[in-house]
């Protein structure tokens, strides 16, 4: 343990040793319950959600048929953050995901920086999606029952409504499944994967039966200009891979595990959207997919002549955004908590819950929030910074990989980014591409948000941190470069 009678700066940093040890402590620790198969499932669960359901139509209005070479494009452009992640989840296999990998390489206010910054990535993240589900659940009752909810009760204000009633009551049946315990929500989460999979692998077959070339001509109308435009509009479909670090403390192996979830997912989801784009152009034209609010259905209805498939594709849809809701409200608690664990948060928020071994007062209290933001607050302009805030963690986790390199040549790395530092840097060079692509307004609101988390930084996190308030009773800590290492 390192002594001294200064105070750790801004810019100090955290041992990663000390990380791991403190994932044992007593009343912060939690239980080790997941395996390769339930962490993947996860990734796949986060990522398939509306996007293909609805994002492909978008895609094909953009590129025509070379929409099939956008989602390969927009994989690519997510595999090297992706490989970054499971570098830094396999070496640091603590709560907190890019927050924690933060911590442990360019300190402690960058990263509260990008804790922050997911808060409102994750927290935005479930109540929009949840917004989302209330309006896919009516989508299913009207196909499959010609019944729907009535406006009062199924939209928020800002859509007509009084009250999203469907999206709280998912978002706290998600909330009790999360407090109940990990494995129960990766067991319940495994089942709904395989559901909207089986959904899709019914939209492939019943479309490759039916299938033709004569879509495919002019392949593409617009050039690698409109492949690249709708790779930017996809690459959005594949977010959530990232969401699989946040349960690192919670794997049973996260050395074999993690990487193999991280990149598996991506693999899994970019085979299933590959196929199931080519199976959509091969059945309906892209402008038939371009004109519809559910391409997917409107492509079989009028390729195959099924009508009734909407019914079942709404379905995939309910179930598919059920389960991002799921895991990416889990990743936003476990953020939470490795925040609140290190004191920049309110710590008593970090107590683990004996019995279901889960930090079931915070995802209780953060469940509330979301669901009071999904009923009544007006998300259609907040909900842009969701995508800001990802790509600013991707940037940072890239960086994180080359950092740690430099300054921990011989921390054990169970799995290494191959040509380091090459391909780190093509993931900043993606992240940073479509950043620069967003409007500006996104970036007004992305630093006002940062501003408020400095200031709530410096007012109690500051001054509460863990390593500041005791930094002779935490091991590992290092101070920054100015104040000289005491190690």
């Amino acid at each position: 343990m390192a002594t001294t009678s200064g105070r750790p700066g801004i810019f100090a940093v955290r041992d990663v040793r000390s990380l791991i040890t403190e994932t044992a402590e007593e009343g912060h620790g939690l239980k080790k319950a997941v395996g390769a198969t339930h962490l993947t499932a996860m990734g796949v669960g986060a990522i398939i959600g509306t996007g293909i359901f609805v994002v492909i139509g978008e895609g094909a209005g953009i590129a025509g048929p070379a929409v099939i070479l956008s989602f390969v494009l927009a994989a690519v452009a997510c595999v090297f953050s992706a490989l970054s992640y499971a570098e830094l989840a396999s070496s640091i296999p603590v709560a907190g995901s890019a927050y924690t990998y933060t911590y442990a390489t360019m300190g402690e206010l960058v990263a509260w920086i990008i804790g922050w910054d997911l808060i409102l990535e994750y927290g935005v993240s479930v109540a929009a999606i949840a917004v989302g589900w209330g309006g896919n659940l009516n989508a299913f009752l009207d196909s499959a029952f010609g019944v729907a909810l009535p406006d009062a009760i199924a939209k928020s204000p800002e859509d007509g409504g009084v009250f999203n009633l469907p999206a709280v009551l998912v978002v706290l049946a998600i909330t009790f499944l999360l407090i109940r315990g990990v494995t129960e929500s990766a067991r319940v989460n495994l089942v709904m994967v395989a559901v909207k999979l089986l959904v899709l692998l019914f939209f492939i077959i019943v479309a490759f039966a039916n299938f033709g070339t004569g879509n495919f001509q002019p392949f593409a109308p617009e050039g690698v200009d409109g492949v690249t435009a709708a790779a930017a509009v996809i690459f959005f479909a594949y977010i959530g891979f990232d969401a699989v670090s946040t349960g690192s403390e919670e794997a049973k192996k996260p050395a074999r595990d993690l990487p193999l979830a991280i990149i598996g997912s991506l693999v899994v989801c970019t085979i299933f959207y590959v196929l199931t784009a080519t199976a959509a152009i091969g059945i309906a034209s892209p402008e038939t997919l371009e004109g519809s609010d559910a391409p997917l259905a409107a492509a079989l209805d009028e390729g195959a002549g099924i009508s009734w498939a909407a019914a079942i594709l709404a379905l995939g849809a309910v179930v598919a955004i059920t389960s991002v809701v799921l895991v990416i409200m889990y990743g936003q608690t476990r953020i939470f908590f490795a925040m609140c664990r290190d004191g920049l948060l309110p710590q008593r928020l970090a107590k683990v819950n004996q019995r279901y071994g889960t930090p079931a007062r915070l995802t209780l209290v953060l469940g509330v929030l979301i669901s009071i933001l999904a009923a009544l607050i007006p998300l259609s302009e907040i909900v842009k910074l969701v995508n800001i805030g990802t790509l600013f963690a991707f940037v940072l986790v890239n960086v994180g990989v080359i950092v740690l390199r430099r300054t921990r040549p011989d921390m054990p790395r169970p799995y290494r980014v191959p040509w380091s530092p090459v391909l780190p840097l093509l993931g900043i060079a993606f992240a940073v591409y479509l950043m620069s692509d967003l409007p500006w307004d996104t970036w007004v609101r992305f630093v006002v948000w940062l501003a408020i988390g400095v200031l709530i930084y410096w007012l109690y996190g500051y001054k509460n941190s863990r390593l500041r308030r005791d930094p002779d009773g935490t091991p590992g800590w290092a101070r920054s470069p100015e104040e000289g290492d005491p190690r």
